[in-house]
């Protein structure tokens, strides 16, 4: 923060010290200039006095010379046609000249020439005034740019100290927040500025890898306890196998063990599946995908299980996406229904305006309205009661989330006409 305030300061200093110096210079200049017109304006005014005067009356007598050395603010010098000449002090140059410096004179002289037939006339102005002006103006800026330039400087320091302070807060709480401590927040001052904002920002983004951590540490402890129960199966029916031989009967070990593997591997491939769903959809392509298609082919192999579904309301759906992601919606979603329909289900697909519709209906107990938000958890089974291979893990409604909220779909459960639950599926045509 040192090295802001350090250049924001220099900054500002070098900007206001040019500009000042340069508005200094401009208004020296300025001064002088218009003191420098001003006395060749009164000069040229009595060239041409003297020179009236030469014309019609002759030329003007000398004017009586000074007890001491110095020079008069304003000389002349008249130069008549036979030659004659008059003049103050000393003598003149008799062309336009410009400053010039004279014997015995402390500052320069501006000359002005003027001339009418055969007369010319010199009038020479001191431009001490001039130079005692411009030093009079001189002195005072040489002291009051610098003490400026130090004002704007430690202002400008202060200022931005007091600016960045609460940055420098926010800094120190960020640098004391760890990957335990998600739930300390950084101090918000009350401004709305940009730095309110920063502080608000930054608060909300630690609210949010809070809430990820929480996710992610509850998701790890269900994943664990679902992934022990069917290994502790296994190792329950090998060690009583192991200690009581015959006990069992024959082929139940191997039976056991290829069903709680089976279970393990479908467990282990919808938690992969899940992962994938977290980073969109599976990361794969995009392309045209009839939804029609996947439905028609999902109820013809819940069809070879004995129930009875409909499909009269399976109509055209086209829609772009991950074909294997949306195909496991279908598979998950018919599942479910399967699972708890007790003789019938339905599968629907439709357009509705800009999206496509998929709806899976069965005439199972249905779900309570207090608990269709809770059913798309992970892990999350409404009905605690029966067997868990039954049941299933837990994950498949969380797969349909993941996966259509990754498509820009959303996916919601209500009452079905056939008295069980709905589920309706809408992803962007």
């Amino acid at each position: 923060m040192a090295d802001v305030r350090l250049r924001t300061t220099a900054v500002a200093v070098l900007v206001v010290a040019v500009a000042l110096l340069a508005g200094s210079v401009a208004l020296v200049v300025l001064v002088r200039g218009s003191l420098h017109d001003g006395l060749e304006t009164t000069a040229e005014q009595r060239a041409s006095a003297l020179l009236s005067q030469a014309v019609t009356t002759g030329l003007p007598a000398p004017e009586p010379a000074e007890d001491d050395d110095d020079l008069d603010d304003l000389l002349w010098q008249v130069t008549a046609p036979d030659g004659t000449v008059a003049r103050s002090a000393v003598p003149l140059p008799t062309r336009p000249s410009g400053d010039v410096r004279l014997p015995g004179g402390d500052h320069p002289y501006l000359v002005v020439t003027d001339e009418e037939g055969d007369y010319r006339v010199s009038v020479a102005v001191s431009l001490e005034d001039v130079d005692d002006s411009t030093a009079a103006l001189i002195n005072p800026l040489l002291l009051g740019l610098p003490l400026l330039v130090a004002l704007v400087g430690t202002t400008t320091w202060i200022v931005v100290s007091g600016a960045l302070a609460p940055v420098e807060r926010i800094r120190r709480g960020v640098e004391e927040i760890t990957g335990d401590q998600l739930d300390r927040r950084v101090p918000e001052p009350a401004s709305r500025d940009e730095i309110g904002r920063l502080a608000r920002t930054m608060n909300q983004m630690l609210t949010r890898l809070q809430e990820s951590r929480d996710r992610q540490r509850e998701f790890v402890a269900d994943a664990s306890h679902e992934l022990r129960s069917p290994v502790a199966s296994i190792r329950q029916v090998a060690e009583v196998a192991q200690a009581h031989p015959g006990a069992l009967p024959e082929g139940e070990l191997a039976e056991t063990v290829l069903e709680e593997s089976a279970r393990l591997q479908r467990l282990v491939d919808q938690l992969l599946l899940l992962t994938r769903a977290d980073d969109g959809g599976g990361g794969h392509a995009r392309h045209e995908v009839d939804l029609d298609d996947l439905a028609l082919a999902e109820a013809r192999r819940i069809g070879r299980t004995g129930l009875a579904v409909d499909t009269t309301g399976v109509g055209a759906g086209r829609i772009r996406g991950d074909a294997s992601a949306l195909a496991q919606v279908v598979r998950n979603l018919t599942d479910n229904a399967a699972r708890h329909a007790t003789g019938a289900l339905a599968v629907g697909v439709r357009e509705s305006g800009d999206f496509v519709e998929l709806t899976v209906d069965d005439d199972g107990p249905g779900i309570p309205a207090d608990q269709r938000e809770r059913v798309f958890d992970r892990f999350v089974r409404l009905d605690e009661a029966r067997a868990r291979d039954a049941g299933g893990s837990g994950l498949g409604l969380a797969i349909v989330k993941e996966i259509v909220t990754a498509h820009g779909g959303t996916v919601a459960v209500t009452a079905s006409a056939l008295g069980g639950a709905r589920f309706t599926v809408r992803l962007p045509r």
